[in-house]
């Protein structure tokens, strides 16, 4: 049930060697453009630039976190294309209040919009699916490796802080045989606005219905108990320096801080680690409305992992009527047409990929034709 050191080696080898490139890449964009240009700043310090080159523009964005390794790595593929995306991590919730305010180009958002979102926006939006990730349940607990079995209602009294140990029998009931310590769990949540938390408590409310009538869903929950930390980020930090901890995080971020997870039961019954193959597992079939608002939570499919988060990209439909230039229009269409063909492919378990699942063909055809409808000042982009 755990993961082969040498899978995991290479895994956070080539996550670093893609946050050194997203480092380098945005000290690139922190320098500016030769091109003249306009600015305004958002209230999580994000500007928002319109570019005057032809051919060229600059599209600033906020939002997930989870999403964060996706969008700056594609910020720095597209670099030599004359496009320059700088990307701020602040969480979902900051991600669609920046958008409703138009001071950034785009958003970056694990849930779907609520009527709430859409009323706040200063017109039409279109929401695009991008990828999948895994959100895992990391802990810190010396000498039990990867695959420790958890079910969802054991889970909801661990972050209720109902099951205080690590060798509390409702766990050890689901991993007979194995040694487990007395040793105090320490539970780690989220404290900003945050898409992760939305999944991760959508997960719990629909598995244990206390946890849905005592605290239920959304980005941001009243906690009974444990540590706050912001973002994936900070999250993961809290984990890797506390012994006995668990905390929800994003794929790619217990990768690279080489952390050991649970194997999470699914609706199946069966015990499922969140690989890339049973991440993508939980996007097959899923249910698709006609403003693309998906949710892969708790899937049906056997092979899934059960705590799966779509990520989305919420924009204008028609961005220059939001004060967006022509060419920052036209930019954006560029960098989703990227996003939705050949920044799919940068998607995968391959020693070259993000550690995300990709769009199905059929997901990605249905975000290419809400492309075509875009516009800006009413005409085609």
């Amino acid at each position: 049930m755990h993961i082969q050191a040498k899978e995991k080696t290479l895994t956070r080898s080539r996550i670093t060697a893609l946050t050194l490139a997203i480092a380098a890449s945005l000290g690139v964009a922190a320098c500016g453009s030769s091109s003249s240009s306009t600015s305004t700043t958002s209230s999580s310090g994000t500007s928002t630039t319109s570019s005057s080159s032809s051919g060229s523009a600059t599209l600033d964005g906020a939002g997930s976190t989870l999403a964060a390794p996706i969008y700056q790595q594609w910020g720095s593929n597209l670099k030599s294309q004359g496009l320059t995306i700088n990307y701020n991590p602040v969480g979902s919730g900051t991600g669609i209040a920046d958008l409703q305010t138009a001071t950034v180009t785009f958003a970056g958002s694990d849930p779907a919009l609520k009527p709430t979102d859409t009323k706040g926006m200063k017109g039409p939006a279109f929401q695009f699916p991008v990828a999948f990730g895994a959100i895992t349940v990391s802990y810190n607990l010396p000498g039990v490796k990867s695959g420790l079995k958890l079910d969802g209602p054991v889970l909801a009294d661990i972050f209720s802080g109902k099951i205080k140990t690590w060798n509390d029998s409702a766990i050890k009931s689901l991993n007979p045989g194995l040694s487990l310590p007395s040793t105090a769990i320490t539970v780690v949540h989220r404290s900003d606005s945050s898409g992760t938390t939305n999944g991760f408590t959508t997960y719990l409310s629909d598995v244990s219905p206390t946890w849905a009538s005592s605290i239920g869903s959304g980005k941001d929950v009243k906690w009974p108990t444990g540590t706050g930390a912001a973002k994936n980020s900070g999250v993961a930090a809290a984990v890797k320096q506390t012994t006995g901890a668990v905390g929800y995080v994003e794929q790619a971020y217990a990768l690279e801080n080489g952390f050991t997870y649970a194997a999470v039961k699914n609706s199946a019954g069966t015990y499922v680690l969140p690989t890339i193959s049973n991440t993508s597992a939980a996007a097959d079939g899923v249910k698709v409305p006609a403003d693309l608002g998906i949710s892969t939570i708790n899937s049906a499919n056997p092979q899934a992992y059960p705590i799966v988060s779509q990520t989305f990209l919420v924009t204008y439909q028609d961005p220059c009527k939001e004060g967006a230039s022509s060419s920052v229009a036209a930019g954006l269409k560029k960098f989703l047409t990227y996003a939705f063909g050949p920044g799919q492919q940068t998607l995968g378990s391959g020693s070259s990929q993000l550690p995300y699942a990709p769009l199905p063909s059929s997901l990605a055809a249905k975000d290419n034709a809400q492309l075509a409808k875009m516009t800006c000042n009413g005409s085609a982009l």
